[in-house]
């Protein structure tokens, strides 16, 4: 049986999203039971309202809540009774074998770092995230956020992690194909930093097909596509706004006139087909690399429908346990001397 702990009170949203969210996954697992960490009293009223199947969920009480635009070393120093702070310990007292939150992301990073440490040979974690790929793959991308500036070394470790990550849930992909990503294919494209993580990747055992370009994020020809946290949180976004974009433009031609109406109505189910595809929430949950643990980030303002794919995410992580691939992939792959 796999235990999730969950901040209940983190988000935008808060109980009205974790808690209708966990009921429905465990509707849909039935070897997992879930730690609901945050106000006893409320989560009791929001679990009561929710029919949940108490027989698999535990309450875990935390006195205070991380606010969003909380400032994260406030947040560690002042905030030891979180329900985000609980949630990860109960990760590190093994009590949990994941952590799930849609709180404030620095504060949630820092905490995890503090509680659970990371592990032997990286030096600093990072935020990877699986995106869809035209040929019905998975990308996994990281950093997305966590390291605004990193060193070459700390870009092959990212590299690596990647290349674990992949390979522990995806069974079959023994040799995933890692990509750097950059402004141009060739080898002397980009910063210094850059040039040099090209260079220290072609010397390790990786799948490293070389640099990759911002299309190619979607193009399924890389399983790991790796860049600091400025650059993939900077592509993120823009993917992110992109898509909006072209739904509110596909919504306002529609709307353009009865002709358009009509054409939409011809249209709707492939649209909703389209939709489906592409909706963000299928791939809501962003997974902390290089800890001692796992903790799953789920966007702030997620409804249930994108909280239940972090939960399935944080799920699957822990099936799959990332965590001793991880380890072993870094110690195979990385010298003594880049160790910590």
């Amino acid at each position: 049986m796999i235990t999730i702990a969950v901040d209940a009170m983190g988000g935008d949203v808060g109980l009205n999203v974790t808690v209708p969210a966990s009921v429905a996954f465990l509707e849909r697992q039935k070897d997992v039971q879930v730690v609901m960490v945050g106000d006893e009293t409320q989560l009791k009223q929001a679990l009561a309202s929710a029919n949940a199947p108490m027989n698999r969920i535990s309450i875990m009480h935390a006195t205070q809540v991380v606010d969003m635009d909380e400032d994260p070393r406030s947040a560690l120093r002042h905030k030891k009774d979180s329900s985000m702070r609980v949630a990860i310990n109960q990760v590190k007292e093994g009590l949990a074998q994941a952590a799930v939150s849609a709180g404030n992301t620095g504060a949630l990073m820092a905490t995890a770092k503090f509680v659970l440490k990371t592990i032997d040979g990286i030096e600093r974690p990072a935020i990877a995230k699986f995106l869809p790929a035209l040929n019905g793959g998975l990308t996994c991308m990281l950093d997305l956020g966590a390291n605004v500036d990193c060193t070459s070394d700390q870009l092959v470790q990212f590299a690596i992690m990647g290349s674990q990550l992949v390979q522990a849930v995806q069974p079959d992909m023994t040799e995933p194909r890692v990509g750097l990503l950059n402004i141009g294919s060739e080898d002397i494209k980009g910063t210094q930093v850059l040039k040099d993580a090209y260079q220290l990747l072609q010397q390790t055992p990786l799948n490293f097909i070389g640099n990759v370009e911002g299309d190619d994020i979607f193009a399924g020809e890389v399983e790991v596509i790796v860049a600091d946290g400025f650059v993939g949180n900077v592509a993120l976004k823009s993917i992110e706004g992109a898509v909006k974009m072209m739904a509110q433009v596909i919504k306002e031609e529609f709307n353009h006139s009865a002709m358009s109406k009509a054409q939409g109505l011809i249209a709707k189910p492939v649209l909703g087909q389209v939709k489906k595809r592409i909706d963000p929430r299928r791939f809501n949950g962003a997974i902390f690399l290089g800890l001692r643990g796992i903790v799953v980030k789920s966007h702030g303002g997620t409804d249930a429908v994108g909280f239940n794919y972090a939960l399935q995410e944080a799920y699957h992580e822990a099936k799959a346990d990332i965590l001793t691939s991880i380890q072993k992939g870094v110690a195979a792959h990385l010298a003594p001397d880049q160790a910590i």
